[in-house]
């Protein structure tokens, strides 16, 4: 059997395993809860702000990178990569898949480096970045599959709410987040994950609150 992974299935793989094998198994799926459109939006127009400075320069929001990279202008792969059905693929010897979907991209000399934009109601916690550790390996191996080269690092670009004005605009605070990434870490995930889906049904999770709750007493 074949599988097609994304960053967010490791990262159930990562939460519990149970779990992942079952969806993938058994198609036996979590329970899909209340999904927020805010930051669907938001994700929507800060492409469409970041694409309206293609060969005009960078945003005033990366302003500290001024001078050693650009924005990615190849549209048409922009939009390939992009795409959740599509995006940045690589399978292995067997037929498994691993795809993921970029925000952006920035260039500094051959390399790219990928920028992924990233909403949140508060300000960073010492942790916050850490979270997405898995998807920034997984997008640098994934390019490097498919003979891009990058550097060793992601940039996170955070928004999250800091005023309203007089007249009723939020405004929202930014803050860049440098990433150091680790391809052969990504790699290593998927082929777990991978080991884990053909293998026998993984015990229940102790702290798993779905496991808990799908399992007997």
């Amino acid at each position: 059997m074949h599988y097609t992974l994304s960053p967010s299935t490791l990262n159930l793989f990562r939460e519990c395993s149970r779990c992942f094998w079952l969806q993938f198994n058994k198609d036996i799926k979590r329970p899909a809860g209340i999904f927020p459109s805010l930051p669907s939006g938001m994700d929507m127009i800060l492409k469409k702000h970041f694409d309206s400075f293609i060969g005009k320069g960078l945003p005033p929001e990366l302003k500290e990178l001024d001078g050693e990279v650009k924005l990615f202008d190849n549209a048409d792969l922009l939009k390939e990569w992009r795409s959740n059905f599509k995006g940045i693929r690589y399978t292995d010897g067997r037929g498994n898949t691993l795809r993921g979907a970029v925000d952006n991209l920035l260039v500094k000399g051959k390399k790219l480096i990928v920028l992924d934009y990233k909403t949140r109601g508060f300000p960073l916690k010492e942790d916050t970045a850490a979270h997405y550790q898995d998807q920034m390996n997984c997008y640098n191996f994934l390019l490097r599959k498919n003979n891009h080269k990058t550097e060793d690092y992601t940039y996170l670009i955070f928004y999250y709410p800091s005023h309203i004005t007089e007249k009723g605009n939020v405004c929202f605070h930014t803050e860049l987040v440098k990433m150091p990434t680790n391809p052969d870490d990504a790699e290593k995930l998927f082929n777990d994950a991978l080991g884990c889906l053909d293998g026998e049904e993984p015990k229940a999770k102790e702290d798993c609150e779905y496991c808990r709750y799908m399992t007997p007493k």
